[in-house]
């Protein structure tokens, strides 16, 4: 998926996490790094995970990554994260992340990924995730 392929407006739905773009964050350029970016989107899904596992879940798997366009020093990241797929033990969470430049209005999706999390117990075994309310 190329840049001018992406969504052209964000979800509609409050976003999981948002975090503004500092820059202890970033390389010399001005760019922030993939790494931060990534870790913000994993604490989005992650909060949406715990919520329907009623509990504890651990990051077992990114099997999709797209990093679309760059995040710059002072951009608004706003991460929205959507189950898609929930196992025994598991659920899938696409993750989208879009940037607000500036003081503008204009947000620009940024990347986009899919996270498995599993549900763990007080020992850290998998267990089973309740059954949808």
């Amino acid at each position: 998926m190329s840049a001018s392929d992406t969504t052209d407006a964000p979800p509609q739905m409050e976003p999981a996490l948002r975090a503004i773009a500092m820059p202890a964050d970033a390389n010399p350029a001005g760019d922030i790094f993939g790494g931060w970016l990534l870790s913000q989107m994993d604490l989005a899904g992650s909060t949406v995970a715990t919520r329907r596992a009623k509990g504890r879940v651990v990051t077992v798997a990114i099997t999709a990554m797209t990093f679309h366009r760059p995040v710059f020093v002072g951009d608004e990241v706003s991460c929205y994260a959507e189950i898609i797929k929930v196992g025994n033990t598991s659920l899938t969470v696409k993750i989208e992340s879009w940037a607000r430049r500036g003081r503008g209005e204009e947000r620009i999706e940024v990347t986009e990924g899919l996270f498995t999390y599993v549900a763990v117990d007080s020992e850290r075994k998998p267990c089973p995730i309740p059954a949808a309310p």
